[in-house]
This record gives structure tokens, C-alpha cells and sequence, in this order.
């Protein structure tokens, strides 16, 4: 039985989501880092606060204003990868 929550790594490794689709979700946290109900693929959500907020790496970069921007885009893609993604 396929998990019900996939992390949106493992969606990616199995072709169900794509890279632009994963960077379409870093701008959309950038953009509006309270955005809570992003899809990320067909069929799937991700609530972007959770996943920034759960990656402590990410929330400590975002929250420092000094932090590189190259810097805060890869922690948040990767605290997005990270992240269950849930059923919409």
C-alpha cells in the first residue's frame, strides 16, 4: 500500500513531481512565508510553514536577515523535500 504521505522527496525520486515544481514551492515561500496550503503536485499539498518551521537548519537561516540568499533557497528547498506532502 503506497504511504499516504509521501515526503516530497520521495515524490520527486519517483518522477511525481518535478524540479520546477519543488522550486516553485521555495518561491512561494518566499514570496509569502505563511502560506500554508501549496500544492505541490497533482493530488498533493504541502503546508510550507510546517515544512520550513520542522527543518531547524531552514528556520534559523530565514529568520537571520544577514543570512545569504542563495543560502536561505537551498535550506528551504531542502527542508521542502523534507516534508510530507499530504492528499488535497
Amino acid at each position: 500500500m503506497p504511504d499516504p504521505s509521501p515526503t516530497v522527496g520521495e515524490l520527486f525520486k519517483a518522477k511525481a513531481i518535478t524540479y520546477d515544481q519543488v522550486m516553485a514551492a521555495v518561491d512561494a515561500y518566499l514570496a509569502d512565508p505563511t502560506n500554508t496550503a501549496h500544492p505541490i503536485a497533482d493530488g498533493y499539498s504541502l503546508d510550507l510553514v510546517v515544512a520550513v518551521s520542522g527543518y531547524g537548519f531552514a528556520s534559523q537561516l530565514v529568520a537571520d536577515p544577514a543570512s545569504d540568499p542563495a543560502h536561505k533557497r537551498e535550506a528551504i528547498r531542502i527542508a521542502i523535500l523534507l516534508a510530507r506532502a499530504q492528499k488535497a
